[in-house]
């Protein structure tokens, strides 16, 4: 099998566990979109939502994970 098919495959393996997650526990990630840093301006007509720090986090996770994996899978 290829490199890029094993990784597609792993890709979507972790995406349906982590729906998986967001499903049975929702609750658990209630503080994201929350975070300080994340901005919400709503107005009468009009709302804007940019989610900075808690995608700054995410970015800062998905690269861990990734680069724990990617440490592994080259032994």
């Amino acid at each position: 099998m290829s490199q890029v098919a094993k990784i597609l495959i792993f890709a979507g393996v972790f995406l349906l566990f982590l729906g998986l997650l967001f499903w049975l526990f929702g609750n658990l990630f209630s503080w994201f979109g929350k975070l300080p840093g994340d901005i919400r301006i709503e107005r009468e007509n009009f709302v804007f939502y940019a989610p900075i720090t808690s995608m700054i986090v995410v970015s800062i996770l998905l690269n861990i994970v990734l680069y724990v994996i990617f440490k592994l899978w080259n032994r």
